[in-house]
């Protein structure tokens, strides 16, 4: 719990340090003469709260224990785009827990990533990202399952695709899946999947 509080904290600084970052860079902008694409302008930078559904695709072990696929997944992310189409973003997610292997296995993350919009309207944008997650994996499993247990962090590749629709100059909503590689007990690598909807504010 301890580990998780202070990865919610590093992304709040993180958040703060992009808000003043975009400020002053908006500042800049409103001083000068060009007329260019400013990272500040009212809807090139957002944060947004996430709800959604993760998909743990990892091994039961052997014998006859019940899984489960997935959890609850909760997000929080804020990014700011530097032209028209790419940006970065930096957001944390717990994606939750599931019981396998007589136990339950738990992870969350903070993900930074390469952000990219194809707008196709007005109203409607795809969207990409391709990036890494410093995940944090709990695992604890029944004696005999041939499921490792243990706590794990580390840094892994993650990507997404989705779709935001532009509600008002302000807001918008995004429906995104994620792909996350995140190191579990056993020096093991697997992926943790993640569909969000999110509500978006823009600033």
């Amino acid at each position: 719990m301890r580990n998780t509080h202070r990865l919610i904290s590093s992304l709040i600084v993180t958040v703060a340090s992009l808000v003043a970052v975009t400020g002053a860079q908006a500042q800049s902008s409103t001083s000068g003469s060009g007329s260019g694409f400013s990272v500040g302008a009212p809807g090139n930078s957002y944060i947004g709260l996430g709800v959604g559904k993760s998909d743990f695709s990892l091994g039961n072990g052997i014998g006859i224990f019940g899984s489960d696929q997935g959890d609850t997944s909760y997000s929080i992310h804020a990014g700011s785009y530097f032209s028209n189409n790419f940006g970065l973003e930096v957001g944390y997610t717990d994606f939750g827990g599931i019981n396998r292997a007589g136990g339950r296995t738990k992870a969350d993350g903070v993900n930074l990533s390469l952000i990219g919009k194809m707008p196709l309207s007005e109203s409607f944008n795809l969207l990409g990202k391709v990036g890494t997650t410093y995940g944090r994996t709990q695992v604890s499993s029944a004696p005999g399952s041939g499921i490792t247990a243990g706590d794990e962090t580390g840094f892994g590749l993650s990507y997404g695709v989705g779709a935001e629709y532009v509600i008002t100059p302000q807001w918008s909503a995004a429906l995104q899946y994620d792909s996350h590689d995140l190191k579990f007990a056993g020096d093991s690598k697997e992926r943790v999947g993640v569909t969000t909807l999110s509500a978006r504010y823009r600033f």
